[in-house]
């Protein structure tokens, strides 16, 4: 797994939740930024499972696709 060198994700910058039908919605600093339904939800649940936040926080930066380039803020 890529590394966290600017130390972004020493606060919780991402956060998901669930609904009842299975959809994941990720938000960054409180905005939703990404739905995630049927195999996209499952794979990604199975991948947070058992991770400590930061390495969540990684997987949720991954899968948004926008922070690779290391000039977010």
């Amino acid at each position: 797994m890529n590394e966290d060198k600017h130390n972004t994700f020493a606060e919780e910058v991402f956060t998901y939740r669930t609904n009842k039908d299975g959809k994941v919605f990720i938000y960054w600093h409180g905005k939703q930024v990404m739905m995630l339904k049927d195999k996209q939800a499952r794979d990604f649940l199975s991948k947070v499972e058992g991770l400590d936040e930061r390495e969540a926080q990684m997987v949720m930066a991954k899968i948004t696709g926008n922070f690779k380039r290391g000039n977010e803020r």
